[in-house]
């Protein structure tokens, strides 16, 4: 759990509450003064204004500018970032045509394959003379040509699994394979703070959900022991089955999950365990395959392993790899690969030569390379945030860090201060994380340099300074050199 500080807490409570009681007054002469209201659809309840609409109108309007930024080049190391200009009060934004040229710290890029690279890029463009953009159907339907075969196959050999399934988007693997695999009847456990994805594709299937204490292995078997006593709702028979769901590395938070004790406890329960790697896979790990290696698992402990090709592997969809029976079932019942376009041509063998790189298999060591980069990256900037003495979130060789900045207005300076200097960052508020946990998330990536690093570790400190979002005294050692640099 986040040890919120009592000021941050108070005043970021304060702030929502004085938000909350102008947008009420402005609504409430609202009904009176905007011709809005006067509709043609008498009779018609509105689809897009009241309570259901409030916080969009009255607190995201006031800082849309700081989400949503379009970006007119790859997302590499630097990106050229869009200008947005407004005469509305932020209600709507409009482009120009300047662009501004940042450090790009929040595209999930972590291995660099994103950009044009020299061994993936031209064969992506050569699939093309030969399969086109887009099969233009679903895999059961002429949407299956052999490099989504070959696909299969290097995933499953790269996660460790009998056999492996893909699909055309990373969201729909979680919320369409979960109603595939469980129902009525069973329970699902899901880790508190587990991805949307996981929280519509639980909530799709009709099973009982119970969630447990974020990253808390005892709270889980906890749950089980009680769900498992009491059996199912009115009924109290026996469930159909239990599946526990967990994250390789929280998207929100950059920790590692503690896989191991919570694969002992669903052993111990007989539970299944569904493993969520998209923020994992190709990320960490000596040669890239997801906690599981980081942390010493048996890919064999894992019942189902998910992941996406669209942070490591610089592409587009997701997979479910297991056992061969497992994916010959889905491929028979999961309406993602019945009825939803399968992968593009290109985007399988973006991902095909990406997973090769990163073996070796291209006859280079880069793939190696790419991955010590990413965890020295990840380390050194996390370490010097700290010394700093911002709140950091996040576990070692982990490339998805979060700075906490709790105040609504204190997360919209920090957006744009660091953007004015050309960083840009990704900051993060409800209903995306609980109201009073707003956040920069700082994503690193293997094509920073460490002098790229270094710009950013400075702009943020400055702005940090700014802001007032350093809520822990800066280590000795930065002391000293910020001291050095004042005589200087």
């Amino acid at each position: 759990m986040i040890a919120i500080p009592y000021l941050a807490a108070l005043t970021t409570y304060f702030s929502y509450g004085l938000l909350f009681a102008f947008g009420q007054i402005r609504d409430f002469f609202r009904k009176f003064i905007d011709c809005c209201y006067t509709s043609n659809n008498q009779g018609y309840a509105p689809i897009c204004l009241g309570l259901e609409d409030f916080y969009t109108r009255r607190l995201y309007h006031r800082i849309q500018d700081c989400f949503g930024r379009p970006i007119a080049s790859a997302p590499d190391a630097w990106f050229d970032v869009v200008e947005r200009y407004s005469n509305d009060n932020n209600k709507t934004l409009k482009r120009t045509a300047n662009m501004s040229r940042c450090l790009n710290l929040g595209s999930y890029n972590y291995l660099g394959f994103a950009a044009a690279d020299e061994y993936c890029t031209p064969r992506a463009i050569e699939s093309l003379k030969g399969f086109s953009s887009s099969t233009c159907s679903s895999r059961v339907d002429g949407g299956t040509t052999v490099l989504h075969n070959e696909l299969e196959e290097y995933v499953a050999r790269f996660v460790g699994k009998p056999a492996a399934i893909v699909f055309g988007m990373g969201y729909v693997t979680n919320s369409a394979i979960l109603p595939a695999l469980i129902g009525k009847g069973a329970l699902i456990i899901s880790d508190s703070l587990n991805h949307n994805s996981i929280v519509n594709g639980a909530r799709g299937s009709g099973a009982t959900i119970r969630v447990f204490q974020h990253d808390t292995p005892s709270h889980l078997e906890e749950v089980l022991r009680e769900q498992i006593a009491e059996g199912q709702p009115r009924t109290h028979r026996p469930w159909k089955k239990i599946m526990v769901i967990v994250e390789g590395i929280y998207s929100m938070e950059g920790e590692v999950c503690k896989l191991p004790e919570i694969i002992a406890i669903c052993k111990k329960y007989k539970a299944y365990t569904y493993l969520d790697e998209a923020h994992s896979i190709g990320a960490v790990g000596k040669t890239g395959k997801g906690v599981c290696e980081l942390l010493g698992v048996d890919t064999a402990d894992v019942d189902i392993m998910m992941g996406t090709f669209t942070k490591s592997f610089g592409s587009c969809g997701g997979y479910i790899a297991g056992s061969k029976e497992l994916i010959q079932y889905l491929k028979y019942t999961c309406p993602a690969h019945l009825y939803g376009t399968s992968v593009s041509p290109p985007a399988a063998q973006q991902i095909i030569s990406s997973i090769k790189v990163i073996l070796g298999e291209d006859g280079s060591n880069r793939g190696a390379q790419k991955l010590a980069q990413i965890r020295e990256n990840s380390n050194f900037f996390r370490s010097e945030l700290i010394k700093m003495g911002f709140e950091v979130l996040g576990d070692n060789d982990s490339p998805v860090m979060a700075i906490m900045l709790y105040n609504p207005a204190k997360m919209a300076a920090f957006s744009r201060e660091c953007l004015k200097q050309n960083v840009a960052v990704v900051t993060v508020t409800f209903p995306a994380t609980p109201l009073l946990l707003a956040r920069a998330r700082i994503c690193v990536s293997a094509s920073h340099t460490k002098e790229d690093l270094i710009k950013a570790l400075e702009v943020i400190d400055q702005v940090g300074d700014l802001v007032g979002v350093k809520y822990f005294p800066a280590e000795p050692e930065k002391q000293q050199q910020e001291e050095r640099m004042k005589l200087e």
